[in-house]
């Protein structure tokens, strides 16, 4: 079993304090500059930092043999979790660049380079068939467009949104509010299964801490600092989604919100963040559109590439002479030649696609793709 380096082993400890949350722990490490410094403190000392109280001081005094954070070390590497500090170099560069990350983040499953391209979808947990099914689809596309989708494993429109992007072969997120002891709620035990597969559980919660009523807001800071833009679909004036769209907005990404019926309350928090500035979102496009310039193209696999905007309602003829295509100049005959069809109808398909935007025309008989 591997061990950790003594530092680590304190800030463990200290994100396991009782009490001890992340705006703390920043402010102790900035007054002892180490973990371990902080545990080496006195009591007395630990008390003249901002927000300390007794109760807080001596359970920090309390925890100085470190041995809570080696049995939970320990038990991560059994369950094949691992835990990433905020100093580390595999630390999320998009999460370290809030105002409040998590000084500790336990992920089961991978995170990928790609995965700097994410997009969260979240919205209410008891949604109505129109906003799983627009959930499910949006979360589907942008999976196949290369976007990691980001979300919070609860009923409704978050499941969908994983099912979405897990159907598509696709990467996901389930940012968890409780420790990864305890996948709520419980019927979702096999989605998050499915999600390790295909992405990674977040969460900043030690293993063992359940469900509370606080976490979920606190979660949703992760949500929205892991992505480039958030998706509301379906939420409420008092929608705990609104929280991250909040969240998003304070760090300067981008919010979408889905319309729906307008006699409807269900959507109530979406309409209002459309009329207060937030993108309207009609179809995948609308999202890809506003994010391309943080978006590059993706490939798939050395036979399929995949673009990021306006690709996605493509047919099948058309997204096959298109993946004959490279990004540098192409030889039409080529294209012919490799193309399993009649040489008019790829012609002719080549044509669409430059009206398109898609391919554009070089001299010397030549084609390439469009990169934005």
């Amino acid at each position: 079993m591997p061990s950790l380096d003594a530092e680590s082993l304190a800030l463990l400890q200290l994100n396991l304090t009782s009490g001890i949350g992340p705006r703390l722990q920043s402010l102790l490490l900035a007054r002892f500059g180490t973990a371990q410094a902080i545990f080496a403190a006195s009591g007395s000392e630990i008390l003249q930092v901002d927000g300390i109280g007794p109760k807080a001081s001596a359970a920090i005094v309390s925890g100085r043999n470190l041995s809570d954070a080696q049995e939970e070390w320990n038990r991560c590497c059994e369950t094949n979790t691992k835990i990433i500090f905020r100093h580390a170099k595999d630390y999320p560069p998009s999460l370290n660049e809030t105002s409040d990350p998590p000084p500790v983040l336990y992920i089961r499953g991978d995170v990928l380079e790609q995965d700097l391209m994410a997009v969260a979808i979240v919205g209410s947990r008891q949604c109505t068939h129109y906003g799983r099914t627009i959930a499910h689809s949006l979360a589907n596309q942008l999976a196949r467009a290369g976007v990691t989708v980001v979300s919070g494993l609860a009923r409704g429109i978050d499941a969908a949104a994983h099912r979405g992007a897990i159907e598509a072969q696709g990467r996901t997120f389930a940012v968890c509010a409780p420790g990864l002891a305890h996948i709520y709620p419980a019927e979702h035990k096999q989605l998050a299964e499915e999600v390790t597969q295909q992405g990674a559980l977040i969460t900043e919660s030690p293993l063992d801490r359940s469900a509370q009523r606080g976490l979920f807001p606190q979660r949703n800071r992760i949500i929205a600092g892991l992505s480039l833009g958030v998706i509301i679909v379906e939420a409420t004036r008092t929608s705990g989604s609104l929280h991250t769209a909040r969240h998003a907005m304070e760090q300067g990404r981008d919010v979408f919100a889905v319309p729906g019926r307008i006699d409807t309350v269900s959507s109530e928090g979406c309409h209002d963040l459309i009329r207060d500035g937030a993108v309207l979102v009609r179809r995948v496009e609308d999202i890809l559109d506003a994010l391309s310039p943080a978006l590059r193209p993706v490939k798939t696999n050395p036979q399929t590439v995949v673009a990021v905007a306006r690709e996605l309602n493509l047919n099948d003829q058309e997204r096959t002479v298109l993946n004959l295509v490279d990004f540098s100049a192409t030889s039409i005959d080529a294209v012919l030649n490799r193309a399993e069809m009649e040489a008019s109808r790829v012609l002719s398909t080549l044509t669409v696609l430059e009206m398109k935007r898609l391919v554009r025309r070089l001299p010397g008989g030549n084609v390439e793709r469009v990169t934005g």
